[in-house]
């Protein structure tokens, strides 16, 4: 997943309910698909980032012994600079990058 790359937005706007909904014709729809794509890459961002601070744990039981490292806060910094997931996810939907698809109104058209 790149998304680092990804230009979203990095506070939260206004959205247009009728541009949402173009592409599926429901706006509840729309908006699940955006809360499951939107999961998707927190767990990837949390997976990523989980993976880049266990390369900084010390496996020492002392607790008196408390490390700073300057590496391991730039790495939290900046991935609490990056965009949200919500607004990740809007932003590829923007650009039709996710596939969805609705089994139910399959079914219905057989």
């Amino acid at each position: 997943m790149d998304f680092k790359r990804v230009k979203a937005e990095g506070t939260t706007v206004p959205r247009n309910l009728s541009e949402l909904e173009a592409q599926t014709g429901n706006i509840y729809e729309t908006v699940m698909i955006l809360a499951k794509r939107s999961n998707q890459i927190a767990s990837e961002m949390k997976e990523e980032l989980s993976q880049k601070l266990q390369d900084f744990t010390s496996y020492s039981d002392n607790l008196e012994e408390v490390f700073e490292n300057r590496e391991q806060i730039e790495l939290s910094k900046y991935y609490e600079r990056l965009p949200k997931p919500t607004l990740i996810a809007y932003e590829e939907y923007r650009r039709k990058q996710i596939y969805h698809r609705n089994p139910a109104k399959e079914s219905r058209k057989v």
